[in-house]
């Protein structure tokens, strides 16, 4: 694995947010057991191809991240879905649940794919700010807030608002690449 050097967050060197949608925007995501393949698999993704993570939600139906923008959006996108797709449906397969593969399952593909968890159409945009950092890290951290999910960011176990408040949980499910970040501006609010 590669040396990662302190990231300072600016036009030149942005960080990157990322959301992907599960297929016709299924609840794939509802169980915790799935909540924590899908961790894993962030996990993996990020020491597979040596990005980090700075900030994370997975919901019901879709997950937001944001990452260093060290490698190409494509490529990070690549290993974020294709593992966290492989590791899904993997234990949806183990596990014989065949209705929730029914729902995953198109046309197969030239690899010989048979199931899809992921939409297609992925949204990255670039972040050339600190301020467009934080505006983010809080929109990821207050969307199962909006969405009903819990009353309070920091109750809702899939994301990463206690690393951010520093008061994680001792089975934090993903932990955080935020000591990487050199603030120009004085440590984050």
């Amino acid at each position: 694995m590669r040396l990662r050097l302190m990231h300072t967050i600016s036009r030149d060197t942005p960080a990157l947010y990322l959301t992907s949608v599960a297929k016709d925007r299924l609840p794939v995501f509802r169980t915790d057991t799935l909540k924590i393949v899908t961790c894993n698999a962030l996990n993996e993704a990020r020491n597979s191809a040596g990005f980090s993570i700075y900030a994370y939600v997975i919901m019901p139906d879709h997950l937001h991240l944001i990452a260093d923008a060290e490698l190409k959006p494509s490529k990070i996108l690549r290993f974020v879905n294709g593992i966290t797709s492989r590791r899904v449906i993997d234990h949806l397969e183990e596990r014989g649940h065949n209705s929730s593969l029914q729902k995953l399952m198109h046309e197969t593909k030239e690899r010989e794919y048979r199931y899809s968890l992921w939409d297609h159409h992925n949204n990255v945009f670039s972040i050339t700010s600190e301020d467009m950092f934080m505006q983010k890290v809080n929109y990821i951290h207050q969307n199962p807030v909006r969405a009903g999910l819990v009353e309070r960011a920091e109750d809702y176990r899939w994301s990463s608002v206690r690393i951010w408040q520093r008061r994680p949980l001792d089975d934090e499910p993903l932990t955080m690449d935020i000591d990487r970040i050199a603030w120009r501006r004085g440590a984050a609010s």
